[in-house]
């Protein structure tokens, strides 16, 4: 990734940070509970795909929990 590439995702990030602030009136402990809560909702529909999912329609793959360092 190069760095205008770089600059461009930290501006949208900058910006879906200011919405979600935002959405909560500005309280940022409400904007945390909340995202905590969607990644544990994720998280539970990941787990339970994972569980139903055949490793031969997605040819070997399957889904991470973690994210990649990149």
């Amino acid at each position: 990734m190069n760095a205008s590439e770089m600059k461009a995702k930290s501006a949208d990030l900058d910006w879906e940070v200011e919405a979600a602030l935002a959405w909560h009136d500005e309280d940022p402990r409400a904007t945390i509970a909340t995202l905590l809560l969607h990644c544990k909702h994720l998280r539970e529909q990941l787990a339970l795909a994972k569980q139903f999912m055949s490793l031969g329609i997605t040819r070997g793959w399957s889904p991470q929990y973690q994210r990649r360092k990149d």
